[in-house]
């Protein structure tokens, strides 16, 4: 007999957990569905997870092997791809454990399995064992995330080709990578490779480097990876991937022909709807998959919710969190329900970056008179400590009421720096003032004093002392 629940979600990653927690924390009842046999989905064990960790222990190897302290212990070391990926492993291992404890502490019950919808109540589960358990629900959330996109010309069974999923299983370390596709995981995974040593041509199709970001920030990346030994061809369409035995040729529209011992495909990302059929809700999904959501995040038909990538933007886990746990709110007609908009964008480069607010040139496009304040990394204390001396922090603010209005960081932990400008920022009215960096005391040395220094750079173009 089919089993009945308030609220069925579908998709344990960062949304359909968030949703889940929320909406059972109300007392309502609620199951989960996800197609792996562990809980995590995608972003714990084929995104975020493996591949910050991946990136952690390639940032350290870079460390020992830069590092002249070092030397008394050894000389520079090569690590193979498939050691390095381990640490990952024991990560994802500890993530799961831990997320499994949740639904259990939460009574939420879960389903391992494909769900498929059958009518607009009840959504059939299709078990490993090909066995199915039909659950009728009040209210669904979908979070199925994404998966990359796969052009139907590129040959992904040939062992040499992977997308950002199968990277992960990549068995051994390749002489040379080809990456197509210069976004925000392209870009990692540059990194993470020329930090192992591998060389690395980075194919961008547009005319600069994630050109969402401030144009500043966007030039520093492109020179560090430049600086580092990557290989940067912007303005770039494939024509043809040809895979040989022993490596794979990338013919480009512009009549270059570029060589590689692997293949990454980075190009763009599908939400997971394909297999849920949206036509007995009478829902479609988009050209890529996504479901279009109101500022409730309700689909069309109004007890189905979404959240997480498959609605699209900004497609972050830390988004999709919280996403989700605004969702699960709303279905309870809880007050604290909002809409996430406030996103600070999280790239985890070698040296990572993260920004927040208006670019220069939205600024400049506007019309706004603005001023910049500036910290090198260089100059700051605990970055001459670290050895971490690459990176600028960059304040946007307002020339007459001193306003924050963007925030870039490009360095060393700048994923954590972020969040303190985030919190004046996020002031209402007058609260929200670069001055609040100059007439506070923060720890010295640390990289938070880069604040400091941004912001009295930036009032000193605007008066005298």
């Amino acid at each position: 007999m089919p089993t009945h629940y308030e609220v069925v979600v579908i998709g344990a990653g960062p949304a359909g957990e968030g949703a889940a927690m929320r909406a059972s924390k109300t007392g309502l009842s609620v199951a989960m569905v996800d197609d792996k046999p562990m809980v995590g989905g995608n972003c714990a064990h084929l995104g975020t997870i493996p591949s910050k960790a991946l990136r952690h222990a390639v940032k350290q190897i870079i460390t020992f092997n830069t590092d002249a302290l070092f030397r008394d212990i050894g000389e520079p070391r090569t690590f193979s791809f498939p050691k390095v990926l381990k640490r990952a492993e024991s990560v994802i291992a500890k993530q799961v454990k831990l997320r499994t404890t949740f639904y259990a502490r939460n009574q939420v019950r879960v389903y391992s399995g494909l769900g498929r919808f059958t009518d607009a109540h009840t959504l059939e589960v299709v078990k490993s064992d090909g066995s199915i358990e039909t659950l009728i629900g009040d209210k669904f959330v979908i979070a199925t995330g994404s998966r990359p996109y796969r052009p139907l010309d590129v040959d992904f069974n040939n062992p040499r080709v992977y997308d950002s999923d199968t990277i992960l299983k990549l068995q051994h370390t390749p002489r040379k990578i080809v990456i197509y596709g210069a976004g925000v995981i392209g870009c990692e995974y540059a990194s993470i490779f020329c930090g192992l040593g591998v060389r690395v041509e980075l194919i961008n199709t547009r005319d600069r480097l994630l050109d969402f970001l401030d144009h500043e920030i966007s030039d520093g990346l492109s020179y560090h990876l430049r600086d580092i030994g990557v290989l940067i061809r912007n303005s770039e369409e494939y024509e043809e991937v040809i895979c040989r035995e022993n490596d794979v040729i990338l013919k480009l529209k512009s009549g270059k022909v570029v060589r590689g011992d692997a293949f990454l495909w980075c190009n763009g990302r599908s939400g997971n709807t394909d297999s849920l059929n949206l036509a007995a809700l009478g829902l479609e999904a988009n050209h890529r998959g996504q479901l279009e959501v109101n500022d409730r995040y309700q689909t069309q038909a109004a007890h189905v919710f979404a959240a997480g990538d498959v609605i699209g933007w900004p497609s972050l886990a830390s988004a999709a969190y919280d996403q989700g746990r605004s969702t699960g709110a709303g279905i309870a007609e809880l007050d604290d329900f909002y809409l996430v908009q406030d996103v600070p964008t999280g790239i985890y480069t070698i040296p990572e970056i993260s920004s927040l607010g208006l670019t220069e040139q939205e600024l400049t496009t506007q019309k706004v008179p603005y001023e910049v304040g500036q910290a090198a990394f260089k100059t700051v204390a605990r970055a001459q400590i670290t050895g971490e001396t690459v990176g600028v922090l960059k304040l946007l603010f307002h020339r007459e009421t001193l306003q924050i209005l963007g925030i870039h960081c490009f360095g060393d932990q700048a994923s954590e720096i972020i969040h303190i400008g985030q919190a004046i920022m996020n002031q209402p009215g007058n609260a929200n003032t670069i001055e609040y960096f100059v007439n506070t005391t923060f720890n010295y040395p640390t990289m938070a004093e880069a604040y400091r220094v941004a912001a009295l750079n930036g009032l000193y173009r605007v008066r005298s002392f």
